[in-house]
């Protein structure tokens, strides 16, 4: 075992072994691998580069290491092309705290049998006047930052728990295909996390019909993974423990305080330590090759020329001159 796998327990090592392909002996040749193929998409300004950091991804992609890297790549595009949304990325952000606050997302303490943490989301709470899905959206991906860091997570991952219960067709006719293409974008091909089940609960009609717009976008492995339970609770129980879940999932546990994950944020003080800007995003080939291996200094020569690369030019708003998916009229 390396010093890189000591934040994981006896079974989890084991898990990481047999699942995810993780082998202590090769854990620094696989990681500069990745490290290596940096130089390839010139494009991309590569804020982190560390060890831990680019472990995240060969865990979330079972070692493969050019899809590693591909994830990789795609969390700092998504970041570089989405600048406005991680500017000020902490607690105390005026939206993102009053999303937090809603229980976006709640977050229970239990974790499940695969030691997978739980995130809920109670859709209704979702108060238009004062936070926008962007700011929700925010939030989860907060959340994540601040959990991913745990070695256990990495390997065993999560599991989200949505509960429509009560959310309106006004509410629902707020989202715009941007807006959902955004959070796809983000959560499924941007983040290095392993999500082993989305469950739906209590979903209105309106929902499916959200739900059939967006999946072309999702990825096979993921609508695998999505569970529409309706109203059938006992079909979520014969996934989820209900000794786990809150009453309002049918389960054992007290109702769910939403401010308890938003408590545990704004104690620590926790905020994204990357500050994302154009000029972050500007970097030397010098800066860029400092971390290559000898080998693939060489090759790079012929690859990048001398010179400042920059990012590309930023995206449109996800709100500019989109149509809602669902009409009042």
């Amino acid at each position: 075992m390396t010093h890189l796998q000591a934040g994981l327990s006896p079974e989890t090592l084991e898990k990481a072994k047999v699942e995810l392909k993780e082998n202590p002996d090769t854990l620094h040749q696989d990681i500069q691998e990745v490290r290596d193929m940096i130089i390839t998409r010139p494009d991309i300004g590569f804020l982190r580069t560390d060890d831990a950091f680019i472990l995240r991804f060969l865990r979330a992609r079972k070692f493969n290491h050019f899809e590693a890297f591909r994830l990789l790549a795609q969390y700092f595009e998504y970041r570089q092309q989405n600048l406005d949304m991680f500017k000020n990325l902490k607690a105390t952000d005026p939206g993102i705290k009053q999303a937090l606050k809603d229980g976006f997302p709640g977050v229970l303490t239990n974790l499940d049998r695969y030691g997978r943490k739980i995130l809920i989301l109670f859709a209704a709470n979702w108060d238009q006047s004062r936070y926008t899905f962007v700011d929700i959206l925010r939030a989860i991906l907060l959340s994540l930052e601040s959990m991913i860091e745990d070695p256990e997570l990495q390997v065993n991952g999560f599991v989200l728990i949505i509960d429509w219960s009560n959310f309106t067709f006004k509410q629902a006719s707020k989202l715009t295909p941007s807006m959902l293409r955004l959070a796809i974008e983000g959560l499924q091909d941007s983040f290095p996390s392993r999500f082993g089940g989305i469950h739906f609960v209590n979903q209105p009609w309106y929902i499916h019909a959200l739900y059939t717009v967006i999946r072309p976008f999702l990825k096979d492995k993921t609508r695998k993974r999505i569970f529409m339970h309706g109203n059938n609770l006992n079909s979520l129980h014969q996934l989820m423990h209900p000794e786990i879940l809150p009453s309002e999932l049918g389960g054992m546990m007290p109702p769910y305080d939403m401010g308890t994950w938003a408590r545990t944020l704004l104690d620590h003080d926790y905020d994204e330590e990357t500050e994302y800007s154009p000029e972050s995003y500007t970097l030397s080939v010098k800066d860029l090759e400092k971390d290559l291996s000898p080998k693939t200094m060489k090759r790079s020569q012929s690859v990048v020329e001398p010179g400042v690369l920059k990012r590309p030019e930023k995206v449109k708003s996800e709100e500019e001159n989109m149509q809602p998916l669902l009409s009042l009229d």
